[in-house]
């Protein structure tokens, strides 16, 4: 049976997902904070689980390890691919192939579903909670005027559906709880280095400065908001 331990949960060590474990770590509110890796990374001020959001086995004990440690009252799933080998954002149809699309899905979308399915439940139902994806503006359907990108739109556009749909069914059981899409900002991360060109300086926001704001939207949001889609700054973002 889980202790009362409060915890902070942050799945993805990369850039962001690194500084949101250590703005996690310097919180009062979390006596502990775990950060699940593919790989082992540093993670100053919290421990490091190493499981692939994809292996069923791995995520199944990353999940007891947490339920032995406490129960999460917040949950960052901070993953994502947009290119790497043989993987590039499509400009055109003409570019789609189906081991790309399948992939971007698999990673952008099934993964945070997966995770949600074990974490959500551990989350404690008498006191509030956040739940929360890292998701992108280019997944929003209704902000998207310029195409391109398929896949990444796309796996996009599809987690914030799973997100709104397990909203629904998380506060059937936590009334208290927030489960959300976020929408981190351009970061200056290696997902986003070989598009920066033409961003503006004060738009490319550090990792830090990121996972900041992030943290500042969780804080200030009520399970009223769950289901929603938010920016770095609280705006809300149209699905």
């Amino acid at each position: 049976m889980a202790s009362d331990t409060p915890l902070g949960v942050v799945v993805g060590a990369g850039g962001i997902g690194r500084a949101l474990a250590q703005a996690m770590a310097a919180d009062p509110a979390y006596d502990r904070v775990l950060v699940i890796a593919r790989r082992p990374v540093e993670t100053p001020g919290a421990e490091l689980i190493l499981a692939d959001l994809l292996d069923d086995d791995a995520m199944d004990r990353a999940a007891q390890a947490i339920a032995d440690a406490g129960r999460p009252s917040r949950v960052i799933v901070a993953t994502g691919v947009l290119h790497g080998p043989g993987l590039s954002p499509e400009k055109t149809m003409r570019a789609l192939t189906a081991e790309a699309l399948t992939e971007v899905l698999r990673v952008n979308a099934v993964g945070p579903a997966l995770v949600a399915r074990r974490l959500l439940p551990l989350m404690p139902r008498d006191r509030p909670s956040a739940f929360a994806a890292i998701s992108a503006r280019v997944g929003s359907i209704g902000d998207n005027h310029l195409g391109g990108w398929y896949g990444y739109r796309a796996s996009k556009a599809a987690l914030n559906m799973l997100i709104r749909t397990l909203a629904v069914e998380h506060r059937r059981t936590h009334p208290l709880g927030l489960c959300v899409a976020l929408h981190p900002g351009t970061v200056d991360t290696a997902l986003s280095a070989p598009f920066q060109r033409g961003v503006a300086p004060e738009r490319l926001f550090t990792p830090e400065v990121s996972a900041a704001a992030l943290m500042q939207v969780l804080d200030g949001l009520g399970p009223d908001a769950s289901g929603g889609f938010y920016a770095w700054d609280g705006a809300e973002i149209p699905w």
